[in-house]
């Protein structure tokens, strides 16, 4: 029996700012073991962590059962597909060594069921904001991720955080700008000036910006924000044939 494929993002767990983070990382995981039994793969699309830094010998506190559950998946022969944020791309080797995912930096363009994806987590695409662009070249630089490492983890884990906290209580209500509309939303102006050249993609995914949205740009080809999983708790799931932006409901979810 063909199994299905699901699409998620933007946990931001071990976030300072969320005041539910023990619940939403519980949400999470039971979530993710409904599934177990359903999924061929999953696909994380970033931030999944509100800051995630390994340093040498030492890898964040916490988030035991979001990386046991994952663990068990990978074991059971589930791909984890772990694509990094904006907030969680300080990883060198301890998810995919130790909890089995396969990591991408990176957008990706794959085939599944005969169907064409591209997956990112969103950021660095399309976005005008030049203070973002700058500050996401200082968070990918080489020689900037070795300095932070410099600092003794507790020092480390102390200014990620508090600095994604600091950046999270500046929105309204800690969450993020409302769809903007089709001419304004950056995601979507990538999206489109990127189909001119790729005509064959029917599924763009994207997580980032924290909204749901499932957008038809031509007859074939569509487009989501997967929303996140703070507050919204959704998803995407792909039977083979078809795509589904769900939201998990405990005790009522099917798919």
């Amino acid at each position: 029996m063909r199994k299905n494929v699901y699409f998620l993002s933007d946990a931001h767990l071990g976030s300072l700012a969320i005041p539910h983070a023990r619940m939403q990382e519980r949400r999470l995981v039971r979530f993710l073991d409904s599934i177990k039994d359903k999924a061929s793969a999953v696909y994380l699309l970033g931030d999944m962590f509100d800051f995630w830094d390994e340093f040498k010998y030492v890898v964040p506190k916490g988030y035991t059962r979001f990386l046991g559950k994952i663990s068990e998946l990978t074991d059971a022969g589930v791909e984890v597909h772990f694509f990094t944020g904006n907030h969680d791309l300080w990883t060198y080797g301890y998810l995919e060594e130790e909890c089995g995912v396969i990591l991408h930096r990176k957008p990706v363009t794959t085939e599944i069921n005969g169907k064409v994806f591209f997956l990112a987590h969103g950021d660095g695409l399309g976005d005008p904001d030049n203070k973002f662009k700058l500050l996401r070249k200082v968070f990918h630089n080489r020689a900037c991720q070795k300095l932070l490492n410099f600092f003794h983890p507790w020092w480390g884990m102390q200014l990620g955080l508090n600095w994604a906290k600091h950046s999270r209580l500046k929105r309204a209500d800690g969450k993020e700008a409302p769809y903007m509309g089709e001419d304004k939303e950056y995601l979507v102006l990538f999206t489109k000036e990127y189909m001119k050249t790729h005509n064959n993609i029917d599924y763009f995914l994207y997580g980032h910006r924290h909204i749901e949205l499932d957008l038809n740009l031509s007859e074939n080809t569509r487009m989501m924000i997967l929303g996140d999983w703070i507050w919204q708790f959704t998803y995407a799931v792909f039977d083979g044939e078809h795509l589904f932006m769900e939201q998990y409901i405990e005790g009522e979810t099917k798919l």
